[in-house]
Formats: C-alpha cells, sequence, structure tokens
C-alpha cells in the first residue's frame, strides 16, 4: 500500500461505526511514515479503533482526552477529564508516567512512548502533519496476541 492509499484507508477506516479488522489496520501502519520523537511534542487529543481488542472502551469509562509529549523525558500519557471538565494527568490509570523514545517496531524505527510504571510502549507513525496513528505494544498493550489500535490529532 502506498502512503496515499495508506492515508485514504486510514481516513475510511476512521470514520467506520462498527468494528474493524486489524489485518486493515496494520496494512495502512506498514504504508505510514516514521516519525522522529521531537515531533510528538505537544498537547494532541485521542481516539480509538474499535477492534474488539479488551481495552477497547476502557479509555473512554476513564474519561481519557488524549496525551501531552512537553519533553522527550517528561510525557502524560493519559490525559483525562475529570467531573468539572478540567484536564489531567491520570498517573493512577497510567502508573506514572512515560517517555519519549525512537524505538524500532516491525522493522523500523519509530516515535515510541514508553509507560514508566508499565510494560507498554506506544508507537506512532505519521498520517498527516496534524494526525498520527499509534499502535500499543508491549506484555501490557498486547492481549490474546492482539495489539491495540488508536489516533492522535494535534489538540
Amino acid at each position: 500500500m502506498t502512503r496515499d492509499e495508506a492515508i485514504a484507508k486510514f481516513a475510511e477506516l476512521r470514520a467506520v461505526e462498527g468494528v474493524v479488522d486489524d489485518a486493515d489496520l496494520d496494512s495502512v501502519w506498514a504504508g505510514l511514515a516514521t516519525l522522529r520523537p521531537e515531533e510528538m511534542l505537544g498537547a494532541w487529543k485521542g481516539g480509538e479503533f474499535v477492534t474488539g481488542h479488551a481495552i477497547n472502551g476502557m479509555l473512554d469509562k476513564a474519561g481519557w482526552y488524549g496525551k501531552t509529549f512537553i519533553s522527550r523525558s517528561e510525557v502524560q500519557p493519559l490525559v483525562c477529564r475529570d467531573a468539572d471538565g478540567k484536564l489531567y494527568s491520570n498517573k493512577k490509570l497510567g502508573k506514572g508516567e512515560a517517555s519519549l523514545w525512537a524505538v524500532e517496531f516491525r522493522g523500523e524505527v519509530t516515535a515510541s512512548m514508553v509507560y514508566d510504571g508499565q510494560p507498554v510502549i506506544d508507537h506512532f507513525k505519521r498520517v498527516d502533519d496534524t494526525t498520527v496513528m499509534g499502535i500499543m505494544n508491549g506484555k501490557g498493550g498486547v492481549v490474546d496476541g492482539r495489539h491495540f489500535y488508536f489516533y492522535l490529532e494535534r489538540a
């Protein structure tokens, strides 16, 4: 799949109201460009692809808003809204915060967020200048051999 085809397919899958197939998301991922960690700096609003993964729906219940990358060593992976609508870093849910690295995943080195307190790594690839696709990896993110797929948009 070419980069342009991957971007078009990403938009199509994001608009799906029901369940999205992991294989379709993997094809999109393969066609997207990698990122340098510095390109992730800033605030991002998140969303998930519904695939039937065990984590689907859990972030919404926690009031997940997105992620904030302050620096490579200071990342708020689970920015949520409290009962008053105020954003905060949910350190309890995230078991701490995270850091940003360049990590190899599926044969490519790309921007990746490593959680401080749990065995989870989120890898990112560029969809366009304001959108990235993410895949949750690691012992805490891969459930029954399946990854969790999500996206972030610049806030």
